[in-house]
C-alpha cells in the first residue's frame, strides 16, 4: 500500500482524454462522432447483409456477422461515453461506471481476438481439407466454438472487474485515457496488485501471444496448402477467400503492439492512448470496409440488400 493515501477512497475517476487543448474538443467531437457513425452503420450493413441473404448462410459468415456485432459493441463501449463527456465539457467517470467500462471493454476485445482466431481455424478447414468442411464446421460446432468464445471471453473480464473491485482507489483519480483502461487504474490503486498482475500476465500472454502464434500457424499451413494449387485461378481463388479475415488480423495487432508489445519505458501516454484509438476505435469502423471491398459475395450481398433484392 502507498502510505498516508490509504484513508480516503475516491467515488469518481477524472479521464484526461486525447486533448486537454479546449480548442482541440470540437475537432475530436467532430471526428469521433462521425467515426462512430460510420462504425456503426458498416457493421450494422454487413449483418443485415449475411442475415438477409441465404447465400450467405455459411460458417464463414456466420462468424463474421458476429465478428461485426462485436466491432460495433467495442466501439459502442468507449466512443459514446467519451462524446459526451466532450459535448458535456465533463471528463469524470463514476467508480461504478468505470469498472462496467472496463468489463466490457475487456470482454469484447477479447472475443475480438478469439473470434479471429476461429475465424483463422474455418479457413484452414475450408482450405486444407475441402472435402472434409461440410463434416467439420458443421452448425454445432459453429455454435459451439462461438459458446467457448463467449465463456472464455465472459470469464477473463469477469475476473478482472472483480479482482479490481476488491482494491482501494485513494486521492489520484486520473486516468491518462480517454476510458477507463486496465493498466492505467491498476497504478492508481494504493492496494497491493501482485494478485491482478498475475492475472494480467497470464490472460494478456493468451490473447496477446498464445492466440496470435495459432493464427500464424494456421496461415502458414493455409499458405503452403495454396502453393500446392496447381492452377493460378484456383491459388487467386484459395487466396481471396482468406484475404479479407488476413488483412484484418494485421489491423487489429500491428494497432495493439503499441500498447502491449512496447516496454512501459519507452512509450508514453499518448502514444498509449492513440494506439489505443487505433485498436479500439478506428480497427472496428475499417472492418465493414476491408470485409465488404475484398470479397466479391460480400459486395453482391451488399448490393442486392441496398438495392431491396435479396433472394
Amino acid at each position: 500500500m502507498k502510505p498516508g493515501n490509504h484513508t480516503v477512497s475516491v467515488s469518481e475517476f477524472l479521464l484526461l482524454g486525447l486533448s486537454e487543448q479546449q480548442e482541440q474538443q470540437p475537432l475530436l467531437l467532430g471526428i469521433f462522432l462521425s467515426i462512430y457513425l460510420v462504425t456503426v452503420l458498416g457493421n450494422i450493413v454487413i449483418i443485415l447483409a449475411i442475415v438477409s441473404d441465404p447465400h450467405l448462410h455459411t460458417p464463414m459468415y456466420f462468424f463474421l456477422a458476429n465478428f461485426s456485432l462485436t466491432d460495433l459493441c467495442l466501439a459502442s463501449t468507449t466512443v459514446p461515453r467519451m462524446l459526451v463527456n466532450i459535448q458535456a465539457n465533463r471528463k469524470t467517470i463514476t467508480y461504478t461506471g468505470c469498472l462496467s467500462q472496463i468489463y466490457f471493454f475487456l470482454w469484447f476485445i477479447g472475443l475480438d481476438v478469439f473470434l479471429l482466431a476461429v475465424m483463422a481455424y474455418d479457413r484452414l478447414v475450408a482450405i486444407c481439407h475441402p472435402l472434409h468442411y461440410t463434416l467439420v464446421m458443421t452448425p454445432r460446432c459453429c455454435i459451439l466454438l462461438l459458446v467457448i468464445s463467449l465463456i472464455l471471453t465472459q470469464s477473463y473480464s469477469l475476473t478482472h472487474t472483480i479482482l479490481l473491485a476488491q482494491l482501494s482507489f485513494c486521492t489520484d483519480n486520473i486516468i491518462p485515457h480517454f476510458f477507463c483502461e486496465l493498466v492505467p487504474l491498476l497504478k492508481l490503486s494504493c492496494s497491493n496488485t501482485y494478485v491482478n498482475q498475475c492475472v494480467l500476465i497470464y490472460w494478456g500472454g493468451a490473447l496477446t501471444i498464445l492466440i496470435p502464434l495459432l493464427i500464424i500457424v494456421s496461415y502458414v499451413r493455409i499458405m503452403a496448402a495454396i502453393v500446392r494449387v496447381p492452377s493460378a485461378s484456383g491459388k487467386w481463388k484459395a487466396f481471396s477467400t482468406c484475404s479479407s479475415h488476413l488483412s484484418a488480423v494485421c489491423l487489429f495487432y500491428v494497432s495493439a503492439i503499441g500498447v502491449y508489445f512496447i516496454p512501459s519505458s519507452a512509450k508514453s501516454a499518448s502514444k498509449d492512448r492513440m494506439a489505443a484509438v487505433m485498436y479500439a476505435v478506428v480497427t472496428p469502423m475499417l472492418n465493414p470496409f476491408i470485409y465488404s471491398l475484398r470479397n466479391k459475395d460480400m459486395k453482391s450481398a451488399l448490393g442486392r440488400l441496398l438495392s431491396g433484392r435479396v433472394l
